[in-house]
């Protein structure tokens, strides 16, 4: 294993381990610390559930995530967070990143949280959605982690030890070497975290290049894009595996995220299909349960039914004042877990789940330790593919904010052996409504 990836949680794992097998490494994604056999691949992501946790917490669950991957031998280590840079002032993304570097014994790392394909794009420090400042994008209404200030340098320095550079655009549009030269002016000054501007691809191959000899790199799975080409260049890359098959079986979408894209793709998804939708007074008295969920999608056998709990900003506001936040986040996560098991056994193959933390919850409940990447559904999500007690089973695991309106119909596609990209036939896969316009065709995925 050359790389070894840290994910805060699930959909960014598989995000991150989508852009890297997209260009050129093959790829294995963990639900967790692996206890048992690993498969050969030139990366490892390991999925956990971090990314709202207190930060001693999420900093000693890395930690262990990081002793492993040194174990198999990794030259690299990349720790992945959102990019919408998902934490509050109290977060945990520089306490960890720090407490990563200090296991490495190494003095900095990158900030980049920049994915320009979907919108997210990096400029003097500030965090733009769509062009949109982060803070009035609707991350400011995050049930967990709302974002209340577009400038990563100054919210990340609420959260770290040290003092925090900035290498701003007009610096790394000149080049690897000029970036390089900018990191070691501010090792010069004992600055351990440098954040990186990025407003296209090109600026995140230019940074990959630049970080090159660097132990540790963090940022969201864009600038993932530029590191492949630093292992293929030295002649480390082995050639590709095949994409698994789709799998057969019905469908259902859960949906546990209240952004407004998520929103909007279930709006378009329940014109055409059955939908459930869960009220957090009903979750908390106890009067909705899994069952009656899973009564629901019987029901309506041979369709792909939704059940949800997205609901808008002041909804969201009333039930957390009302329950309290992290009771509604547990009773929420803890349903759809339950749920997601009832469902499998009922024979279900194929969740298309939106949401990170409504995706851990479902991985985690299913007990699928290992997946294997297909093909890519929308940038950032790819279909996955693993087992749950000798069962095939697909997944699509979404970050709120990706994909098009249509994403709930493509994906459940996707993860079907009929689909023409799991029968080996080339298709376009959609151009996400977040993304640029450059966003073409399904690039053939590199899996185990």
């Amino acid at each position: 294993m050359l790389l070894g990836c840290i994910a805060d949680d699930f959909t960014g794992a598989s995000d991150l381990a989508n852009m890297l097998s997209k260009n050129g490494m093959t790829t294995a994604q963990f639900s967790g610390v692996p206890t048992s056999g690993v498969p050969a691949c030139d990366a490892g992501a390991v999925a956990l559930k971090t990314r709202s946790i207190p930060a001693g917490e999420a900093v000693e669950e890395a930690i262990k995530a990081l002793d492993w991957l040194i174990a198999q031998g990794c030259e690299q280590f990349f720790f992945k967070y959102c990019s919408t840079f998902d934490s509050t002032e109290a977060g945990n993304i520089g306490p960890v990143a720090e407490a990563l570097l200090d296991r490495l014994g190494e003095d900095q790392a990158i900030v980049c949280p920049a994915f320009p394909e979907t919108g997210r794009t990096l400029y003097q420090g500030h965090l733009f959605v769509n062009g949109t400042p982060l803070h009035e994008s609707g991350m400011e209404n995050h049930p967990l982690n709302p974002m209340t200030d577009a400038n990563i340098v100054r919210w990340l320095g609420k959260q770290a030890r040290s003092e925090i550079g900035l290498v701003a655009h007009e610096t790394v549009r000149r080049g690897p070497r000029a970036i390089a030269e900018a990191l070691r002016e501010f090792r010069v000054q004992r600055v351990r975290l440098v954040v990186v501007d990025a407003l296209a691809d090109e600026d995140l191959a230019r940074i990959g290049e630049a970080v090159a000899d660097r132990r540790l790199v963090t940022g969201g799975s864009g600038v993932a894009l530029g590191l492949p080409a630093n292992f293929r260049r030295a002649g480390k890359l082995g050639a590709p595996a095949a994409t698994p098959p789709g799998v057969r079986g019905p469908a259902v979408v859960l949906s546990g995220s209240c952004s407004r894209m998520s929103q909007r793709q279930l709006e378009a998804f329940l014109r055409d299909h059955p939908g459930l939708a869960l009220e957090a007074g009903d979750l908390m008295a106890g009067t909705m349960t899994p069952e009656k969920a899973l009564a629901f999608a019987l029901e309506h056998d041979g369709e792909t039914v939704a059940i949800h709990s997205s609901a808008d900003a002041d909804t969201v506001s009333a039930a957390q004042a009302e329950f309290g936040r992290e009771r509604v986040a547990s009773a929420i996560e803890g349903f759809f877990a339950s749920l997601a098991v009832l469902l499998a056994g009922a024979g279900f193959t194929r969740f298309v789940v939106g949401g990170g933390e409504t995706s851990g919850a479902v991985a985690k409940a299913l007990g699928i330790d290992q997946f294997l990447l297909g093909p890519e559904i929308s940038p950032g999500v790819p279909a996955l593919f693993g087992e749950a007690e000798g069962r095939p089973i697909g997944l699509a695991l979404k970050s709120g904010n990706f994909g098009s309106a249509d994403f709930y119909d493509r994906a459940a596609a996707a993860l079907s052996m009929d689909c023409p990209v799991n029968r080996g036939a080339p298709v376009d896969r959609e151009t996400s409504s977040d993304a640029d316009p450059k966003a073409s065709a399904i690039l053939a995925t590199r899996t185990l």
